[in-house]
């Protein structure tokens, strides 16, 4: 029977439960009774996030990987820097 819709067909597209406000025990700290995180919540996850980060970067520096890392880069940014004063070097050279 082709008039009648299938299941999932119908054009309506489900709608979401309300929004039940949170009172009493069911009040997270971080949250406020419309379950919005507060400022000082998000602050609080970004600082966490940001001490962990610069904690994690500065082990990666201390280890034996981490040093190597960093001399490759100090020597590709040396080798660039040469190759571009002969390149300007040579540069100047064609203008004379």
């Amino acid at each position: 029977m082709p008039d009648e819709p299938t299941p999932g067909d119908t054009g309506d597209a489900p709608k979401p439960a309300p929004a039940t406000p949170l009172t009493g025990a069911n009040v997270d700290p971080g949250y406020n009774e419309s379950g919005v995180p507060t400022f000082e919540s998000v602050r609080d996850k970004i600082e966490t996030r940001f001490g962990a980060a610069l904690g994690s970067a500065e082990l990666d520096a201390e280890s034996s990987e981490g040093r190597t890392v960093e001399e490759q880069y100090e020597a590709r940014q040396r080798a660039a820097a040469e190759r571009l004063a002969e390149i300007r070097e040579s540069m100047h050279r064609d203008d004379a």
